[in-house]
């Protein structure tokens, strides 16, 4: 499959957006109503289990449970992929691992003829900005988030330098910000373990993002801020945990690590809750539509053991893991006046979902040739909802892995040659029961799709099979 986006297209774009900040009055009609601001707050490697309001009964996490009070809460939500990296890739572009542009967490970056989100708000003249973790594109490269429709970036490039909670830098748009601490091993990408700890990565990020709402107040925007907690610094092995203080948990009869993770969660929680606390005191609560969910799964890294607290809550697997557990992930979506309170929806939703979504809100248009499809049916209650054909991901790490969902089936291949397991989500979401034997017919099926969901790409290398010499 040809991608239909060219170089051309994606300068048109950012022409376009130039052309309404300059001459506002000029803007098509559609975006005269005063489209809705836009927030996506991305957790990192936080699991289905890990909040309140979706079971967790150890870890306090109020002011997110409250959200899900306000809004609309999803069941059956999918990150896009079990690793940092091709899931982002798939939140910006709209396309699924199979074809999309980043499948794993090499680092590659996204070209100028892939159209992400930000250009598409940017285009419906949006203020954005990325602060948190990138994952998509490397210095001086095109993918650099401020060539990727991002007029302001603050924090990290890649996801190993995301690793260190205490670095000596971070980026800001594409020169490097000096962060006071010290990292006597640190390495080429700014990963390592500080000696001297004075800042808080996650503090300068969620202070950031405080200070871009504050200062587009008066102007649409788009924040994108993808947070590292509760990721572990790996490494520093089982002191990975990194939090400044163990708060509410210091005094619990936990391992440390766990100690650690939940600090992280409650942290990550209270600086959502200054979020909207910032927003109804600039009076932009009901304008703004806010979008929170995980990258992935949770981890086993940093000493941390996601059993501990049941991270996975109901279901099979943990990150790097094609099982539920490693991409079913919350999903809660607040807007008030516009979507319901307390709502509760089994629609099936996943990370490509977004972009079209995001096109939707702004009154745009997506780009052709991706995989998702407006959900703000489903936000608002109304109009016909869109249903995708099948949820598809493919995994290259260890001895990889593919899965497709259709209705209430998902089919597993894992490792990537494995025989192809069928489960029944709806009676068994915690993929207990192989049913591909029942079902030899439904099982070719989704079987055949993971072949045709599947585009070729010389970057990405299919794992051998072991039985191949």
């Amino acid at each position: 499959m040809k991608r239909n986006a060219s170089t051309s297209v994606k300068l048109a774009r950012a022409c376009l957006a130039a052309f309404l900040l300059l001459f506002p009055t000029a803007r098509p009609a559609a975006a005269q109503t005063s489209p809705p601001n836009i927030v996506f707050i991305l957790a990192d490697d936080l699991g289905y289990g890990d909040l309140g309001c979706y079971g967790q009964a150890r870890i306090r996490t109020p002011h997110l449970d409250r959200m899900a009070a306000e809004g609309l809460r999803f069941t059956q939500a999918y990150a896009g992929s079990t690793v940092c990296a091709p899931s982002r890739c798939v939140l910006m572009t709209g396309r699924h691992t199979g074809h999309a542009r980043i499948r794993g967490n090499a680092r590659l970056p996204l070209l100028p003829e892939d159209i992400t989100v930000a250009e598409v708000l940017q285009a419906r003249g949006y203020r954005t900005a990325l602060i948190g973790k990138w994952g998509l594109g490397e210095p001086d490269t095109t993918g650099l988030p401020t060539r990727q429709g991002f007029d302001e970036f603050f924090g990290y490039l890649n996801q190993h330098h995301a690793h260190n909670y205490y670095p000596t830098y971070l980026w800001r748009n594409e020169a490097r910000f000096a962060v006071r601490n010290v990292v006597p091993n640190e390495d080429a990408q700014g990963g390592g373990k500080a000696s001297v700890r004075r800042e808080y990565s996650h503090d300068l990020i969620a202070a950031e993002a405080l200070r871009f709402v504050r200062s587009n107040r008066d102007h649409p925007f788009f924040l994108y801020l993808a947070l590292t907690l509760p990721h572990a610094n790996n490494e520093a092995g089982r002191e990975g945990m990194e939090v400044p203080e163990l708060g509410d948990y210091a005094d619990r009869d936990w391992p440390e690590p766990q100690k650690g993770h939940a600090a992280m969660i409650g942290r990550l929680d209270r600086d959502v809750g200054r979020l909207f606390n910032l927003l109804k005191e600039l009076g932009l609560d009901e304008r703004t539509i806010v979008f929170f969910t995980s990258d992935n799964g949770p981890h086993r890294e940093g000493g941390n053991d996601p059993d501990f607290n049941d991270s996975n809550g109901p279901l099979r697997g943990i990150k790097r893991d094609l099982y539920e557990g490693g991409i079913r992930v919350p999903f809660i979506v607040r807007w008030p006046g516009r979507v319901a309170p307390g709502a509760v929806s089994e629609q099936v939703t996943d990370f490509a979902d977004f972009l079209p979504t995001a096109a939707a809100l702004a009154a745009g248009d997506a780009p052709d040739g991706i995989d998702g499809v407006s959900i703000l049916p489903s936000l608002t209650g109304s109009g016909a909802q869109a249903q995708r054909p099948h949820f598809f991901w493919e995994f290259y790490e260890r001895q990889g892995a593919r899965a497709v969902r259709q209705d209430r089936w998902k089919a597993v291949r894992q490792p990537w040659h494995a025989a192809v397991q069928l489960f029944d989500l709806k009676a068994d979401p915690g993929e207990t029961k192989d049913l591909a034997a029942e079902n030899p017919g439904l099982t070719a099926r989704l079987a055949a799709i993971m072949e045709t969901a599947h585009e070729p790409d010389p970057n990405w290398k299919e794992p051998a099979s072991p039985l191949r010499n």
